[in-house]
């Protein structure tokens, strides 16, 4: 009995450790959390209305000639950049975004080309190799809080490779932040660039544009830009979405270890009360033993 209770009391200890640290790395989430959602709404309508501006220009490449602008065919060998965490604890953050990897990886060979990854994080990086793929690039020293910095290298690599002609096509995998508790795993084209998409029936008039200077010099400002404001604005989208998992995850675990606790101490309790009885029914049995002694 008495290796029994010291067995629960350990437990609750290690227990009692282990929720305080999710309880710190959950409140440490939730303040990142703000930043990174102030970050995106600052983001959000530029790189959409850059996204639009770029896509409706589109429509005038008989205008503008620039390699970013140019359909790549036939299409035969495809880019991925894929953007994960450098840490773990954050739930099904991961390895949502690295299942929907797979899965793009897979729709592209079935298409008849050939894939050539890159990996943003200690944890895609891992993944992937051990998965035998083989990276062309990888990241791993790019922090939680990514900066325009980070996207410019990233974005400049990927123009590099798509003007160039060493790619046909250049997506983004990544982690869109809904909620602190919602993230999905979405895949954005970044080149080729499309027209905007129209329902069925719609009426469009086209958007007529007067250049000044002329459309090549903006075109060679606006691609560029274009390419790296969406790569930031899906970095930060990823690090948002990584906090909140983090956040849902650790306070998951915090709730089931203080959950343990309440079991482990009433099993303490009850365990700690048998002994107690026990050894007053051992005191009786003595006491009225000694009594039967002390009569004969």
């Amino acid at each position: 009995m008495a290796g029994q209770i010291r067995q629960i009391r350990r437990r609750l200890k290690s227990v009692d450790k282990i929720s305080q640290i999710t309880r710190a790395m959950e409140l440490v989430a939730t303040s990142k959390i703000k930043k990174a959602e102030d970050r995106i709404r600052a983001t959000r309508p530029y790189a959409q209305k850059m996204v639009e501006l770029l896509q409706n220009l589109t429509t005038q490449v008989g205008l503008i000639q620039h390699p970013l602008l140019a359909v790549h065919e036939p299409m035969q060998k495809t880019a991925i950049l894929t953007i994960t965490s450098n840490r773990g604890l954050c739930g099904a953050f991961n390895t949502n975004v690295l299942r929907r990897t797979e899965e793009l990886v897979k729709e592209e060979q079935d298409a008849d080309r050939s894939v050539r990854l890159m990996a943003v994080g200690k944890k895609g990086v891992g993944y992937l190799k051990y998965r035998g793929y083989d990276l062309m690039d990888s990241y791993t020293d790019i922090s939680d809080m990514p900066t325009f910095e980070d996207a410019r290298m990233l974005a400049g690599h990927l123009m590099e490779l798509y003007i160039n002609r060493e790619v046909d096509l250049v997506y983004i995998v990544f982690n869109h932040f809904r909620t602190v508790a919602e993230q999905k795993p979405i895949t954005f084209k970044l080149f080729p660039l499309e027209h905007p998409e129209r329902e069925e029936g719609e009426k469009t008039t086209p958007k007529e544009y007067l250049f000044e200077p002329s459309a090549e010099l903006l075109a060679q400002v606006l691609l560029p830009a274009y390419a790296e404001t969406v790569t930031y604005r899906t970095m930060l989208e990823s690090a948002a979405s990584e906090q909140g998992a983090r956040r849902t995850a650790m306070k998951s675990a915090t709730d089931n270890s203080t959950e343990m606790i309440s079991n482990l101490t009433l099993k303490f309790n009850r365990a700690r009360q048998s002994q107690i009885t026990q050894e007053l029914s051992e005191i009786t049995g003595a006491v009225e033993a000694l009594k039967s002694a002390s009569k004969k």
